[in-house]
C-alpha cells in the first residue's frame, strides 16, 4: 500500500481543527494518533539518524535558542568546515551504530558558493555511496544550489520553521518567515525531500503550536520528515532561563503532528536528555518514529547510544534497517 495515495491525507487543516485535536483528553488523542500511525508505519520500529556539525559557530543569525549564534557568548568556539574524509569517517561510524540517515549541519545564514559548497556536494555523494540517506541543513539555499544538491544525491534538506509566524519575531530577527518558506520551495522544486519542523518550549503558547502545525500540515505535499524539538536551554543564549515545558505538551504536539501528517516521519529530536524513559515511550506511542543517536545534536547533548539501545529493548522496539530510496 502506498500511504500517500490513501484518502486520509489532507492539506487543508484549519487552526480550530488542529486545536480541537491537540486538546483532546490524552487517552483519546493517543488512541487516534496510534491508529493513524499503524496505517502508515510499523509501530514497533524507529529510524536512527545521526547529526554532525560540519561547520560550527560564528553564525550571523540571532536565533534566541542557538549557541552557535555570533550574537551570544555561549562559550562555543568557531570552527571551520570539516574535511570530506573526516566527515565520511563519522558517517561510516554512524552507520556501524545503526544509523540509516546521516545529517550534516553547518552554521551558515546561507549556503556558500565556491569551494565550500563543492566540498558539501562531495560529502553528500560520499554519504550516499555508503548506502545511507544524506541530509543537510546549511541555511538558506538558492534554486541553483538546491538543484546541485539534488544532482549530488541529497535525500533530504532540513530547514525548520521553528514556531508560528506570529511568535517568530520573538525568536529571530535576522531572517524572515518568508525567507524560510522560499528555501523550502527551492528544495521541493529540486525534487529533494523536505525535513521541516519546529521547536517547542521557547515561551510560545498553544495557539503558536497550532499555527506551526498548520504551516507544516498545509504544505502540499507534507514534509516527508517533521522533527519536533524540545528547547535545550544553553547558558549565554536569551532562552537560557525559559520556563520548563510539561513533557505532556511534547506528546500532544507529536500526536497532533502524526494525525495531521500521517505518512511523514515524525522525529523525536532535540531535548530527549531532559525526558524520562516513560516520557520518551509516550512520544513513541504518540507517533514519533525516528530519533537522533549520538552524544551530540550539533552542539547540544543527546542520550548515549547505549541508553537508546536499552530503552528500545525495554519497549520491545527496534531500529529500522536500511535507508529508504
Amino acid at each position: 500500500m502506498n500511504p500517500r495515495q490513501t484518502s486520509d491525507i489532507r492539506f487543508d487543516w484549519k487552526v480550530a481543527e488542529i486545536g480541537s485535536i491537540y486538546e483532546l483528553p490524552i487517552p483519546e488523542l493517543l488512541y487516534r494518533a496510534q491508529s493513524v500511525h499503524r496505517l502508515h508505519h510499523i509501530p514497533t520500529e524507529v529510524q536512527a539518524c545521526s547529526l554532525l556539525s560540519i561547520k560550527t559557530g560564528g553564525c550571523p543569525e540571532d536565533c534566541a535558542y542557538c549557541p552557535q549564534s555570533a550574537h551570544y557568548a555561549a562559550g562555543l568556539s568557531k570552527e571551520p568546515l570539516m574535511g570530506v574524509r573526516e566527515t565520511l569517517a563519522a558517517a561510516e561510524h554512524a552507520r556501524e551504530q545503526g544509523a540509516t540517515r546521516f545529517c550534516m549541519g553547518a552554521a551558515w545564514r546561507s549556503a556558500p558558493e565556491g569551494e565550500d559548497f563543492e566540498q558539501i556536494l562531495e560529502m553528500v555523494r560520499g554519504v550516499r555511496s555508503l548506502g545511507m540517506e544524506a541530509c543537510c541543513t546549511l541555511g538558506m539555499l538558492t534554486r541553483l544550489q538546491a538543484e546541485a544538491l539534488a544532482a549530488a544525491g541529497l535525500t533530504a534538506y532540513n530547514h525548520n520553521l521553528d514556531t508560528s509566524p506570529e511568535f517568530y519575531g520573538e525568536i529571530i530577527t535576522t531572517r524572515t518567515y518568508q525567507d524560510r518558506l522560499d528555501t523550502l520551495a527551492h528544495v521541493r522544486h529540486a525534487g529533494i525531500s523536505v525535513c521541516c519542523g519546529g521547536i517547542i518550549g521557547m515561551g510560545e503558547n498553544r495557539l503558536d503550536r497550532y499555527r506551526l502545525l498548520e504551516q507544516l500540515a498545509c504544505q502540499h505535499p507534507h514534509p516527508e520528515s517533521v522533527p519536533i524539538n524540545l528547547l535545550v536551554k544553553v547558558g549565554g543564549t536569551p532562552l537560557e532561563s525559559a520556563a520548563e515545558l510539561d513533557s505532556l505538551e511534547l506528546a500532544r504536539t507529536i500526536a497532533t503532528a502524526r494525525i495531521l501528517m500521517p505518512a511523514s516521519m515524525v522525529r523525536l529530536s532535540a531535548g530527549r536528555l531532559s525526558l524520562s524513559d516513560e516520557a520518551q515511550a509516550l512520544c513513541f506511542v504518540a507517533g514519533a518514529n525516528s530519533i537522533f543517536m549520538g552524544e551530540k545534536l550539533l552542539t547540544t547533548p543527546n542520550p548515549a547510544q547505549t541508553s537508546d539501545e536499552k530503552l528500545l529493548g525495554r519497549l520491545g522496539m527496534r531500529l529500522r534497517a536500511g535507508a529508504q530510496a
